[in-house]
């Protein structure tokens, strides 16, 4: 008998692990979603999550409850029959839904757990400089991102690389991570291990005004800020009382002449930020009501 499985996610990142997933032949029973949100001109549109917009194009059965305790909902999903639920950047199960299946549920995480436990672990990885991360597939327990280790992989973070570049090489390397734990799971070869919570760290949500930048801080710093949150949700100051996106920067080391803060630019080709010990050379940004420009094009349509 081939193994059902519940599919559990909503953005981008998880749709290479289902896609890979139905290639393999495995049999996806369901596909659990977020619901669908408005937007567009005049919020009239509705919009439909990528995981939503694939389940269509297979043809696969989708539930898009609001509240993952709703009877209605527990009860479709009981009558899946599912053995195995694979979820992949999606929000917290109650209990009653990951002690489900059979086999369990797992959950595909973009950090080498136990750190960066939380809602953005390849933001917090970048902002805090470290030069690597990776993913792990765990089986869900009741606290976020805590349950038995399955299978982890590593690479190594670019010096420059930003947050939505390492995203998408997460993205991949994350699918093949998942069904190597599917596979495992299947046969039975696998062996779960506790996670040292003494070496926990938080990755905590993103908000608007948590990406301000600060920068009394050192040039590195204010660098791994900037391109850990390139290009979303993007690190922000203001200039000339507007605000203003930094989305590529690379590190200047040289002792500052200038107050932190302070705009140093030739007015054509290149804009440095005075930091607590150096600068940041700026390459992209995007000033409020503008579109994403290179630093060039930004000095020749905009003087101050």
């Amino acid at each position: 008998m081939s193994l059902r499985i519940v599919f559990m996610g909503t953005p981008a990142f998880a749709v290479p692990t289902l896609d890979l997933l139905i290639r393999e032949g495995y049999q996806v029973v369901g596909v659990v979603t977020a619901a669908d949100k408005t937007g567009g001109r005049g919020h009239k549109q509705l919009i439909e999550s990528p995981v939503k917009q694939y389940a269509v194009a297979k043809g696969l059965h989708i539930l898009q409850p609001l509240k993952l305790k709703d009877p209605e909902f527990l009860a479709a999903l009981q009558a899946l029959k599912a053995d195995l639920q694979v979820v992949v950047a999606f929000r917290m199960l109650p209990e009653a839904v990951w002690r489900m299946p059979a086999l369990g549920a797992f959950n595909l995480h973009a950090s080498l757990l136990p750190k960066y436990r939380g809602a953005a672990p390849i933001n917090w990885a970048i902002i805090r400089g470290e030069k690597e991360t990776g993913v792990t597939t765990f089986f869900i327990q009741q606290d976020i991102d805590t349950g038995d280790l399955l299978f982890q992989e590593r690479i190594p973070i670019g010096e420059n690389e930003t947050a939505g570049e390492l995203h998408d090489r997460l993205m991949s390397l994350g699918a093949g991570v998942a069904l190597k734990t599917v596979k495992a799971i299947e046969s039975g070869k696998y062996h779960a291990l506790k996670q040292d919570d003494s070496q926990a760290t938080s990755a905590p949500k993103l908000f608007h005004e948590t990406c301000e930048i600060n920068f009394d801080q050192s040039t590195e710093a204010v660098h791994n800020f900037i391109r850990g949150l390139s290009p979303y949700p993007a690190a922000w100051t203001t200039f000339q009382g507007l605000e203003l996106k930094i989305l590529q920067s690379v590190p200047v080391f040289s002792s500052p002449a200038e107050p932190p803060r302070t705009v140093v630019s030739d007015h054509k080709k290149w804009l440095h930020i005075a930091t607590a010990d150096g600068y940041v050379n700026v390459l992209e940004l995007q000033l409020q009501g503008k579109k994403r420009m290179s630093i060039a094009d930004f000095l020749n349509g905009y003087k101050w």
